[in-house]
């Protein structure tokens, strides 16, 4: 299960305006299959912040831990972006808080019954039971990942 513990794992609210995280935009694609022609390339920066928070006071970053969440691209160690103020809706990436432990799953809703979906099926899903509370804490909007090296 993708679980995150908090606060431990909890790296850090933008509660206040953080500095821009520049980095530069050459302005070009890169093919990731055949290769294509250089192209003249300009740099221009981009604001990583300003690219990836829509809600600065209520975005925090998190890191995954599990492999339950690989079919949707987050792997153990990723850094995620949670952001509070976005309203959870089915389908999407939420962080839950289920009897005390964050989660990573896949949000599905109908007929007024609710299942956290693993995205990996070596891993079961979670059906609150009857009586269990289950808090949407927030909905993943990226995942920030490096490269082995």
């Amino acid at each position: 299960m993708n679980s995150i513990q908090a606060p431990a794992d909890l790296i850090g609210a933008l509660d206040r305006p953080a500095p821009p995280a520049w980095l530069f935009d050459l302005g070009a694609s890169v093919q990731a299959g055949f290769p294509s022609p250089a192209q003249d390339l300009g740099a221009k920066r981009i604001d990583l912040t300003a690219e990836l928070v829509r809600h600065p006071q209520a975005t925090f970053l998190m890191r995954a831990r599990g492999d339950s969440m690989r079919d949707a691209g987050i792997f153990d160690n990723d850094v995620l972006i949670v952001d509070r103020a976005v309203e959870p809706h089915s389908g999407h990436v939420v962080i839950a808080v289920i009897e005390g432990d964050f989660v990573c799953k896949t949000l599905l809703l109908r007929a007024g019954r609710m299942k956290l979906k693993a995205a990996n099926p070596g891993f079961p899903d979670i059906v609150p039971r009857e009586g269990q509370t289950v808090e949407i804490w927030g909905v993943v909007t990226a995942a920030i990942k490096q490269m082995p090296r």
